[in-house]
């Protein structure tokens, strides 16, 4: 069974930064494309971020680019988003997935975790 836990986010202030992590378990981690998506107060799913198997190709929304980091330790099980610069409009619950098919996009299809509350405000 897959499972997905994301930890690490909070209440930050504009500007502030967070490192968000997941802990994978069930499947073959170290083959998995992983995503990470988010889901603000009233809107749909948002793709955020995507990492490739041995994390060599990292691709990222015009949203988070220049701001978010993605990354992955295969040897931990473990998949990482840093955020700097937060702004307010970062506010959402965020969610890593292993992603199946559509991994550059908002349709993506694959297991996801229960996510993490991430909220910038002053």
């Amino acid at each position: 069974e897959v499972r997905l836990v994301e930890s690490g986010g909070g209440l930050v202030q504009p500007g502030g930064s967070l490192r968000l992590s997941c802990a994978a378990s069930g499947f073959n981690f170290s083959t998995a494309v992983m995503i990470w998506v988010r889901q603000a107060p009233g809107k749909g799913l948002e793709w955020v971020s995507t990492i490739s198997s041995l994390g060599s190709g990292t691709y990222y929304a015009d949203s988070a680019k220049g701001r978010f980091t993605i990354s992955r330790d295969n040897a931990k099980n473990a998949l990482y988003l840093e955020l700097d610069t937060l702004k307010t409009e970062d506010t959402a619950i965020y969610y890593c997935a292993k992603c199946e098919t559509q991994c550059l996009s908002n349709s993506f299809l694959g297991p996801r975790g229960q996510g993490t509350q991430v909220t910038v405000s002053s």
